[in-house]
């Protein structure tokens, strides 16, 4: 019962983070709440590995997380073809 409620929780958690990434840059993002859900956790883990290299401390923050998932969602638009505030297309 505790790991279904940890992974529950990580989902939220990552779509919170997902959703403000998304959020921070201009443009509609044509993904779906589980690759946002995704993005988010990504970005929380990278944030909480590049605070711990940093500080020697644990816990990066919403702050550092929203941070790295922003630049994740950006790099899911290059890698359409699109640009800082062009989504470009979505794979077909």
């Amino acid at each position: 019962m505790n790991v279904i409620v940890y992974l529950i929780v990580l989902f939220l958690g990552g779509l919170f983070v997902g959703a403000l990434a998304r959020l921070a840059l201009p443009g509609r993002d044509p993904m779906s709440i589980w690759w946002t859900a995704a993005i988010g956790v990504m970005g929380s883990f990278i944030g909480g590995l590049a605070w711990l290299l940093i500080s020697g401390r644990n816990g990066g923050g919403i702050v550092l997380s929203v941070a790295f998932a922003t630049a994740i969602v950006y790099f899911v638009r290059r890698s359409r073809g699109g640009s800082l505030t062009d989504p470009g297309r979505p794979p077909a």
